[in-house]
């Protein structure tokens, strides 16, 4: 399935929705949204759209289905760490205008509009559009929550807002490239100091002992009821490695302190910046152990808008963290400090589980590691030019006086 439930190494479906919407805009217009029809280009509508692909509607339409939307809302983390930050961030929401980038069913935007948001506009570009409808006429919300069946790259409202909310994050962080439509949304309606929830990303990764999964996928063909059908381990390997997997583990199978891949502001960052990342990175393993691949996680954090620059960097609002900022590629801490009022959202191994689990990049044989021996290597996630919406994997590694190259798609 496309980008709505990519099938993965582990043999699992993990189906992921689809945030942004389809170029076949339907339902009526409700009279209190103001939809424009035309009219004079102003300086934040004359934002050339992204062109809409037979990819990108095919990966609309895979969220059409409820099962998608049900994984999410029952993923109890995720969705009640929402409903926190709306409520953490309600005295900026109370009265004021909300844009929902992926709304789904809506209800993120209906937990803004039980905040006292003023005007809630849903954007949604899958057929669930006409769902979240129903939901919040049965909600009695119509007034306040505008449900616009559209990409937000398309739509067309009178007015700018004052808070985004989107649930944007895919595998991995950026499987998806959904960020790209929260950026433009930023970028064409959002007023000045306006509120970004989430309001910063960070992708970590690690490198990860899994024996019992390694055993299961691999060993496991050595002998099948007294058979020995070893020769289907190359198979095997790269049936079960070739790809991401998306699975959950423990932090009894990470060998050392993360690294940070990625740390995207989402107040600043830019489209381009995430067409391709490259890091460099070193480890020192923990304890001997065989390596057998990479996990991969992230968290967000739910912060009000930068208020000043100062020589230690940005500072945030109450309900912020840190005033200085995380640079690309520091390790040695499993996360940025943060003040006890900030809200995160963890998909870290020792941290509850959600329905992002932990994306692994599986080698396909092990490495024997000792204690403090270094791993080192480089990274690179691009792009496809497939389809922008998968994510090229480009691994390199080093440890014990060996080196290797993996490669991979996130489809």
């Amino acid at each position: 399935m496309l980008a709505g439930g990519s099938s993965f190494s582990n043999g699992h479906t993990r189906p992921r929705r689809a945030k942004g919407p389809s170029r076949d805009s339907r339902g009526a217009a409700h009279p209190s949204h103001r939809l424009l029809t035309s009219s004079p280009a102003s300086t934040h509508d004359r934002i050339s759209p992204p062109e809409c692909t037979e990819s990108d509607r095919a990966y609309f339409d895979s969220y059409a289905h409820v099962g998608i939307h049900e994984e999410m809302i029952k993923d109890h983390v995720r969705t009640e760490t929402y409903r926190a930050a709306i409520m953490r961030h309600r005295d900026s929401i109370a009265g004021r205008v909300v844009m929902d980038v992926g709304s789904g069913t809506g209800i993120l935007s209906i937990f803004c509009a039980f905040a006292g948001a003023l005007r809630v506009y849903a954007v949604e570009a899958s057929e669930i559009a006409a769902q979240a409808k129903e939901v919040v006429r049965a909600n009695n919300l119509s007034e306040k929550v505008i449900v616009l069946h559209g990409r937000v790259e398309d739509i067309k409202i009178d007015e700018k807002v004052d808070i985004i909310i989107s649930e944007w994050m895919g595998y991995m962080l950026l499987y998806e490239c959904m960020l790209a439509s929260v950026i433009y949304a930023r970028d064409k309606w959002l007023k000045p100091g306006g509120l970004i929830l989430p309001s910063h990303a960070t992708l970590y990764m690690a490198p990860v002992t899994h024996s019992d999964r390694y055993c299961e996928s691999v060993d496991f063909w050595r002998d099948v009821y007294g058979i020995d059908m070893s020769s289907m381990i190359p198979l095997a390997k790269q049936c079960a490695f070739e790809e991401p997997s998306v699975e959950t583990i423990t932090g009894e199978n990470v060998l050392t302190w993360p690294y940070v891949v990625k740390f995207v502001d989402c107040y600043t960052v830019e489209a381009h910046e995430l067409e391709s990342i490259t890091t460099n990175y070193q480890f020192s393993s923990m304890m001997r152990a065989p390596l057998h691949g990479f996990a991969f996680w992230f968290d967000v954090e739910f912060n009000g808008p930068p208020t000043s620059s100062s020589a230690n960097g940005l500072q945030f609002l109450p309900g912020g963290s840190y005033s200085d900022p995380y640079i690309n590629g520091s390790n040695n801490r499993t996360k940025r400090t943060k003040s006890d009022e900030t809200i995160v959202l963890s998909t870290a191994p020792e941290d509850d589980p959600t329905h992002w689990q932990q994306t692994l990049l599986y080698f396909y044989d092990p490495i024997e590691v000792q204690q403090d021996q270094i791993i080192e290597g480089s990274i690179t996630l691009s792009q496809s030019k497939e389809n922008a919406r998968f994510l090229n994997i480009h691994l390199e590694y080093s440890s014990g006086g060996r080196s290797f190259v993996k490669e991979s798609v996130m489809r």
